[in-house]
């Protein structure tokens, strides 16, 4: 298995629902968000993905949560905006995108703070 991973960031404006502690309140992140995209074979030229393709389609993904407060975006309104639910949220958007492709994305990782982040992946089989 091959794997391909880029990285994009945005910043946006979030409150923990039914949290105890200060991210109850509103406040704000400069998230940064490393995309993993597999796949089993090369293309013709040798690549999973050209990573301008695939940092552009991370871009895409993230551009709605750019700068916006997510509890107010509508996904966010049913689902508590965590970072494993950021995580969650845009590992799904990017599948969505890349398997047109034959592609995998095999996991999406939300870094909120340098040194604190959350992962989504879900199981490849065997």
């Amino acid at each position: 298995m091959y794997e391909v991973m880029v990285q994009a960031d945005f910043s946006a404006a979030h409150r923990l629902m039914e949290y105890s502690g200060k991210c109850e309140s509103l406040h704000g992140h400069n998230w940064k968000v490393e995309a993993v995209v597999g796949s089993a074979r090369l293309n013709d030229i040798g690549m999973v993905i050209d990573f301008k393709e695939a940092r552009e389609r991370l871009n895409q993904v993230i551009r709605d949560l750019d700068h916006t407060n997510l509890n107010e975006l509508p996904y966010f309104k049913e689902v508590n905006p965590t970072s494993e639910n950021i995580a969650k949220h845009l590992y799904s958007r990017l599948s969505d995108l890349i398997k047109k492709k034959g592609l995998k994305v095999k996991r999406v990782l939300v870094w909120e703070t340098d040194s604190s982040c959350a992962s989504y992946f879900e199981n490849m089989g065997s």
